[in-house]
């Protein structure tokens, strides 16, 4: 420290501390560790002031403090604060001002910890502070921030084992290591001990550092990408080194990096691109058959969309998200992301950046879309797991739950986009490797969706300033996780700012509509070597890296290049806009620098300070990476009944099943989202008169002049593709349909996106199930007439501690979005009166391996639900028609947990009741079990007024379609047999309580 700090600390006041939020949380978090007895908490926010690079502040006297602290940090109705000055020497001097004396302070603590941003970490906080500031004309200051928690009571030696420490406490509740740092004192006096760090070091490194390898082989090239994080294999790592000895020269550190970057599995997507030599083989472990796929992403998702030539897609697989036609003048674009290894290091971080990456996505569309919608889909470890079985290096997935959510919300709500479409699934091998699928849908004039870069365009840098976090980014979402991943993979962490991203995104739509640019990406994985290197690959560009806007001095020029810092756009400038859109982004306060240009040279020259430190052929840059043959093995699917669990009361069964965590209510989760924002949501996520019903799809009017609307679903059941990849895919892209189709969605006007996030593809066994399930979705898609319009894979989704790996589950996540021509045809999932006909279209069939039913209840095996695909095309079809002819009161989805859970949601979102009689269910006879509790796909439950039951019927003609029971005013659901006799009879109070136990859980 070399000069003096101003610390200002608010805290809340007396009358507030018994309805304190942070410290109440705090409390339960430390008692979920094992305490027995809790300390009260308090939380307080600490905020540090300097001169700017450490240098004395004079403006920074007590009168102003008190200034800043009244209408900048505090609020005076619930908080009060207090000053300390820290001088260089660490003397400790508290400072009274107009509004607080020196004894205005928490007392009687006996820990107080205070948590601090680790050096180079993103503050969104600070970055509002300064802001602040300025706009109190106050300048020459830098600001750190913290939060300080106060215990009153000292901590219990009899907790659970390891517990009692207070590195576990700070570990496991008060921070996360990778981002943050935590300092313990005991009294006041130790104030001094948590100062933040102020600058980062010196000048950047300006020496060009060139990387030996022309003279390597086999184990020293590995070591070489491996202690750089390059994530390269030994069949990369020759043809970079043969690439320059056939230049004569070794490469540089920034060259063999950006080829890092864009030949990662992560950018370049090289298994599904890849050679496969597929085996498949009996039972008995015997090869039956031989083939050899070219490439799986054309052989199936891509074929499938050429195949369909939907003329109302746009714009597919080439741009950062698809684009489909919405009416004459507007196209809508949709992508989905995952940002998984991230959120497993740093939850909240790594989701928020998710989020915010997946918007930019949006941003980055033809000439740039306005984002409408956000979506998102997440699979998490048991919230119960016991922590101390709990692998070395992972979080606890509860904690893990929290931040993902938060992270999501919060970058969500802060940009003023809703976020209402999204699923929640749980699972033992999510432990090491949590998914988190975000998805953004944004609007598009027609006009806008074709770019191209010339020859002479400006590169210009838009938005954030780059700093360290995310350097290896790309690169370590291509690896899988082990015990050490937090630490060695801690510089990959990113932190987001949702105030900067918006106003990037005011400042793009308005540029775009003043034909500022030529082209626009974002700058995600890989930073500006992809972003750059990808709107360059035809033309070439040449970049002046010291010109880049820092967050802070010390960076070299190679993480200047590879960092993922947040919210950076890229977009090519004609000369003779480059001053408009200056002024334009110098409006919003938005950094807006020309770092280079596009060349024509078909080169990328980078420069740092005058000195050439990269120079790559574009051509090798992005065809040279080497097509490695892989190994599959596809071993046949055994069909069977399975083992079914023991015999329960079919209604304690339901109860279990609605209580189920993958089952069970996510509103804990949806009420966080503002899914109101922009006033464009129609319908809900949560429906009924209660607003907390599990709707099938929500929609949204992207324009206030239209009543066109959208509909959005997904799909994803991944205990399916344990047993069978390829059925696996049917039932998801089924599920999908039937969510939109059931809130009132056109079949055949709905595109599909693609997230495969799977294991290990270097086995053979897991890149088997990965060609499965690829093929599914093709034929799905074919049959149904629904093309894949954009898509992403995330491989490597294992977790290696000491010998034993978990990997996850073979993931399928199936994104759909539909067109309806009016939103008045929309269909919500609740029983709208009493007397009404329930009809059940489609067949209840044996199919319950992977079922929820089997999951909960102890059984195991079984047949995976198929999927009829010309006899589902036109169940679709039909109940679209039925539903935009007025016909359907309500419709729901019966999927997970099959028809049983289906009419108890519907019944306890609208407060009615239900009689259902098995033997009119459609399909083979059954026992009950089967009949209510099967997840067979391609059908719909159907609300329908008694005097137009046959009129709906007549739709159906020649498909399987019943009258399987009514709705009634009493407050139950009901099953009858074939004799008649009562099978099930639960009450819809205790329905709905066990479907809201997981919420209530989280919510406390």
């Amino acid at each position: 420290m070399n000069a003096t700090i101003w610390q200002v600390e608010v805290y809340p006041l007396e009358s507030a501390l018994q309805d304190d939020p942070r410290g109440k949380s705090i409390e339960g978090e430390i008692r979920s560790l094992g305490w027995r007895q809790v300390p009260r908490v308090i939380v307080s926010d600490v905020y540090y002031l300097t001169g700017q690079n450490g240098s004395a502040a004079g403006s920074l006297e007590a009168g102003c403090l008190d200034d800043i602290a009244r209408k900048l940090f505090s609020d005076p109705v619930i908080q009060k604060y207090r000053f300390t000055r820290i001088s260089p020497d660490g003397n400790v001097v508290p400072v009274a001002t107009p509004s607080s004396t020196i004894d205005d302070s928490p007392r009687g603590w006996a820990h107080r910890a205070t948590v601090l941003k680790r050096p180079g970490v993103m503050d969104p906080v600070e970055a509002s502070a300064l802001h602040g500031l300025a706009d109190l004309d106050i300048e020459g200051v830098s600001v750190r921030t913290a939060q300080r928690y106060y215990f009153y009571g000292n901590f219990q030696s009899e907790a659970v084992e390891g517990a009692g420490t207070r590195d576990v406490l700070a570990a496991k509740v008060l921070s996360n290591p990778v981002i943050e740092e935590v300092v313990w004192e005991d009294d006041a006096s130790q104030e001094a001990k948590a100062l933040p760090v102020f600058t980062l070091g010196g000048g950047a490194d300006v020496e060009k550092v060139v990387v030996p390898l022309r003279n390597l082989e086999g184990e020293a090239l590995l070591e070489i990408s491996e202690k750089g994080q390059l994530s390269l294999n030994l069949e990369e790592m020759e043809a970079i080194r043969d690439h320059f000895a056939s230049l004569g020269r070794d490469p540089t550190d920034i060259e063999i990096e950006t080829l890092a970057q864009t030949w990662s599995e992560h950018c370049c997507h090289k298994t599904f691109t890849g050679n496969i030599d597929l085996r498949r083989v009996g039972a008995d472990g015997s090869e039956i058959g031989r083939e050899t796929i070219d490439n799986l992403l054309k052989e199936t998702i891509r074929r499938a969309t050429e195949t369909i030539d939907a003329p109302w897609c746009l714009s597919v697989f080439h741009d950062n998200a698809g684009v489909i036609a919405f009416d004459e003048k507007y196209g809508i674009t949709f992508k989905v992301e995952t940002h998984n290894h991230p959120s497993a290091i740093e939850p909240y971080g790594g989701a928020g950046t998710g989020i915010g990456g997946v918007i930019r996505d949006t941003l980055g569309t033809g000439l740039g879309a306005k984002p409408i919608v956000n979506t998102d889909v997440f699979c998490f470890g048991p919230v119960d797991f016991p922590r101390e079985d709990l692998p070395a290096g992972t979080l606890h997935p509860l904690r893990v739950l929290r931040g993902v959510v938060s992270g999501v919300r919060d970058y969500g709500n802060r940009m003023g986009i809703p976020t209402a479409s999204g699923a929640v699934y749980f699972d033992d091998r999510y432990l090491g490797n949590p998914l988190v699928y975000a998805g953004s849908v944004g609007i598009l004039p027609r006009d806008c969706i074709d770019k191209e870069v010339h020859a002479g365009d400006l590169i210009y840098a838009l938005g954030g300033r780059t700093g360290r976090d995310g350097i290896h980014g790309a690169t370590f979402s291509s690896v899988e996780l082990t015990e050490e991943s937090e630490e060695v993979s801690s510089g990959a962490v990113q932190i987001g700012n949702a105030i900067t991203e918006k106003k990037v995104l005011d400042v793009l739509l308005e540029a775009r509509d003043r034909r500022l640019f030529r082209c626009v990406t974002d700058c995600g994985a890989g930073g500006f070597s992809s972003a750059v290197g990808e709107m360059g690959e035809e033309v070439g560009a040449r970049v002046e890296l010291e010109r880049v806007p820092l967050k802070y001095h010390g960076l070299s020029y190679t993480e200047i290049w590879i960092s993922e810092a947040q919210e950076r756009m890229v977009v090519a400038v004609p000369p003779e806009k480059a001053a408009e859109l200056e002024s334009l982004a110098a409006s919003e306060e938005v950094d807006c620098t020309a770092i280079g240009e596009f060349t024509g040279s078909g080169r990328l020259e980078l420069n740092f300070r005058g000195e050439c430190v990269g120079d790559l052929d574009m051509k090798f840059l992005h065809d040279g990476i080497p097509r490695v043959p892989l190994q599959a093995t596809v071993q046949e699917a055994q069909a069977g009944p399975g083992h079914f669990p023991e015999a329960a009361a079919p209604g304690e069964t339901l109860k279990r099943l609605l209580g189920s965590p993958n089952i069970a209510s996510k509103e804990w989760v949806i009420r966080q989202y503002d899914h109101e924002v922009q006033g464009q949501s129609v319908l809900k996520p949560l429906q009924g008169p209660g607003r907390d019903g599990p709707g099938d799809g929500v929609a949204f009017t992207p324009r206030y002049d239209s009543d066109r609307a959208i509909v959005i679903g997904c799909g994803m059941n991944p205990c399916y593709g344990d047993l069978d990849a390829y059925r696996m895919a049917l039932s998801a892209i089924d599920e999908a349909m039937r969510n939109v189709v059931a809130a009132g969605g056109d079949p055949e006007r709905t595109a599909l996106l693609d997230n495969f996030s799977w294991g290990n593809t270097r086995r053979p066994e897991v890149l088997g199930q990965l060609v499965e399930a690829a093929r599914g979705c093709h034929d799905a898609a074919v049959g149904l007439g629904t093309p894949f319009v954009s898509g992403k894979d995330s491989l490597n989704n294992e977790f290696r501690v000491g010998d034993r790996v978990i990997s996850i589950p073979p993931t399928l996540l199936v994104s759909s979005l539909s067109i309806v021509d009016s939103a008045q045809t929309l269909t919500s999932m609740e029983f709208k009166r009493s007397g009404s006909v329930l009809v059940l279209v489609g067949e209840t069939l044996p199919e319950l391996g992977g079922s929820h039913f089997f999951r909960v209840c102890g059984g195991s095996g079984g047949e995976v639900p198929g999927v009829d695909v010309p006899r589902a095309r036109e169940i679709f079809r039909s109940v679209h028609k039925a539903i935009r002819n007025g016909l359907v009161l309500s419709a729901h989805d019966p999927s997970e947990g099959g028809l049983a859970v289906a009419a108890a949601e519907m019944a306890f979102a609208g407060e009615l009741g239900c009689e259902i009689e098995l033997a009119k269910i459609p399909g083979p006879e059954a026992d009950a079990e089967t009949l209510l509790f099967s997840e067979s796909n391609s059908r719909f439950l159907l609300e329908v007024d008694v005097d137009r039951v046959s009129e709906l019927l007549a739709l159906f003609e020649g498909l399987p379609a019943a009258v399987i029971g009514k709705t009634t005013q009493e407050a139950s659901v009901r099953v009858l047999n074939a004799e008649g006799q009562e099978v099930l009879c639960e009450g819809l109070v205790e329905l709905k309580e066990a479907w809201k136990s997981l919420s209530c859980f989280l919510s406390e």
